[in-house]
C-alpha cells in the first residue's frame, strides 16, 4: 500500500506541480524544445493532466500490471525523448535515468505483489 501511495504521488506531483502549476518551469521548456513553443504551454498541460490521471490510476490500484505497463511506456518515451531533443536542458541524463529506473523497479515491485482479484 505505501509504494501504492509513492506512486501515485510522483505521478501527480509531476503533473500537476512541475506541469499544470508550472512548478518546476524546466519541464515546459523541455517541452518547447521538443514540440516548439507555439506548442508548449497546452502541450505541457496535457501531460500535466496525462500524468496526474496515471498517478490517480496507481491509486485505485486496478489492474496494476497494465499501470506499470503504462508507468514504463511513459517513462521510457519521454527519457528518451528528453536525452535526444533536449539534453542540454536536463540537470543530468544519466541521474534521471537511473532515478527512474529505480523509481521502474518500485513500480514494477508493487504491481508483481498486488493481489489479484
Amino acid at each position: 500500500m505505501l509504494a501504492q501511495i509513492v506512486i501515485g504521488s510522483v505521478w501527480v506531483f509531476h503533473g500537476l506541480y512541475s506541469k499544470i502549476l508550472n512548478g518546476i518551469p524546466r519541464h515546459r521548456l523541455i517541452v518547447e524544445k521538443i514540440l516548439g513553443a507555439a506548442n508548449a504551454g497546452i502541450a505541457t498541460k496535457a501531460i500535466g493532466l496525462l500524468e496526474v490521471l496515471l498517478g490517480l490510476w496507481a491509486f485505485t490500484g486496478w489492474q496494476p500490471v497494465g499501470c506499470a505497463a503504462v508507468q514504463t511506456g511513459t517513462i521510457l518515451a519521454m527519457n528518451s525523448l528528453e536525452i535526444f531533443l533536449a539534453r542540454e536542458l536536463l540537470i543530468s541524463a544519466i541521474g534521471m535515468v537511473m532515478l527512474n529506473l529505480g523509481f521502474l523497479l518500485l513500480v514494477w515491485h508493487w504491481a508483481s505483489s498486488a493481489p489479484t482479484p
